[in-house]
């Protein structure tokens, strides 16, 4: 049975870098036969958190939104791809506000989350991974999927500004191809 990979791109530019690797990365998994989901949360209503907690008491996220759509393809899959351009020093608004609405999926009644494996992939305007943030996010993700139990099995990231420079990056592109090569393996 292939491996099921859900992609979750966040950027708003659906040509831009971060997406570019993202589909990289999709390429590598499908050709190793893994089946893959992509979702463009950019496009996709998704509201904040309200922390009202009903969801640590039903186990269900009473948000009605498109994270409704989201919840069952989280469950399902067995690696997660999270791809988002470096905005600010961290993941941009789209990634964080699906990775707090993760909060739904890690209740009394257990843990969806836990043992799924973690792709990642960031890009960044400036040369260096402390001065464009690329660390924050990179430390941010490494806490939160160590926290739900999820292995992160590759993070992918480098200097991509404006667009198309992600492809004009043959190193970078390739270790995206790798990482959905990695991810799909049994």
């Amino acid at each position: 049975m292939s491996k099921q990979i859900l992609v979750l791109k966040s950027s708003p530019r659906e040509n831009g870098n971060s997406n570019a690797l993202a589909d990289q990365l999709v390429g590598g998994a499908k050709e190793m036969g893994a089946d893959v989901e992509c979702l463009s949360i950019h496009d996709m209503n998704i509201q904040p958190c309200d922390a009202c907690d009903v969801c640590q008491e039903t186990g269900v996220c009473i948000v009605k939104d498109d994270m409704q759509k989201v919840y069952p393809l989280l469950e399902k899959a067995d690696a997660i791809v999270l791809a988002s351009p470096i905005y600010w020093f961290t993941i941009n608004a789209q990634a964080k506000a699906v990775i707090d609405r993760f909060y739904a999926l890690e209740t009394e009644q257990g843990n969806s989350l836990g043992g799924k494996e973690i792709g990642i992939i960031l890009t960044y305007g400036d040369t260096d991974l402390h001065n464009s943030g690329g660390i924050n996010a990179i430390r941010t993700l490494e806490d939160t999927f160590r926290y739900i139990g999820a292995e992160i099995v590759g993070i992918v990231h480098g200097t991509a500004d404006g667009v198309g420079d992600a492809e004009k990056d043959p190193e970078l592109m390739k270790r995206a191809f790798k990482l959905g090569q990695k991810l799909a393996e049994a």
